[in-house]
């Protein structure tokens, strides 16, 4: 199968393009509005683009509460679903208004940050406490701006001590979930090593 990716023409149901670019880990985004509101939110375009120092980039559609509470506080936490939290974070997926505190929303505990006033989610395994680099605009054909790249520095990282053995932090144990395409998800639960060659 072939199709050119501008046009879109892929014969499908529906567009394949998020179920090849897969697993995609979840970045459920806890931020707080300016008013005070807490929110939380879950994101797949998420991932790590440096290592030191730590950057993370998120995809987010425009109009949405996270980005504008990142953009206007200038920080904000992720926290990495386990399978056990997977009804919870999709709860928080729900189109509500920003006056919904969506810890409150799917029963959650927040828990104090250390480095930013952000709560993370009380039993996430990983979060990492997170300030605004910059925020750039995906332009359509059209010139429209419907998608922003938002960048972040990792300024502090909280992990569950009973991930850590050995000098190591074992990440299949936390069972964490990444998006599929579609409605469909996938649970970390193994592991394998292939070391590089020298």
């Amino acid at each position: 199968m072939f199709y050119d990716a501008l046009k879109n023409n892929h014969g499908l149901l529906n567009d394949p393009f998020k179920a090849l670019v897969a697993p995609r880990p979840i970045a459920w985004i806890s931020s707080i509005s300016k008013s005070g509101v807490r929110n939380l939110a879950p994101y797949s375009f998420f991932n790590a683009v440096s290592e030191d120092p730590h950057y993370v980039v998120i995809g987010a559609g425009i109009g949405k509460d996270s980005q504008a509470n990142i953009e206007s506080t200038g920080e904000f936490a992720i926290n990495l679903v386990s399978h056990d939290l997977r009804d919870a974070m999709n709860a928080t997926s729900a189109s509500v208004g920003p006056d919904v505190d969506e810890f409150m929303l799917a029963g959650l505990a927040p828990v104090a940050c250390h480095s930013i006033a952000v709560p993370r989610v009380a039993g996430s395994p990983v979060c990492f406490e997170c300030r605004h680099h910059a925020t750039y605009d995906l332009p359509s054909d059209d010139g429209s701006v419907s998608n922003n790249l938002i960048v972040a520095r990792v300024v502090a990282i909280h992990i569950d001590d009973r991930f850590v053995a050995d000098g190591r932090v074992n990440t299949a144990a936390m069972q964490l979930v990444a998006r599929l395409g579609y409605s469909e998800y996938t649970t970390v639960s193994n592991a394998w090593r292939m070391r590089r060659p020298t």
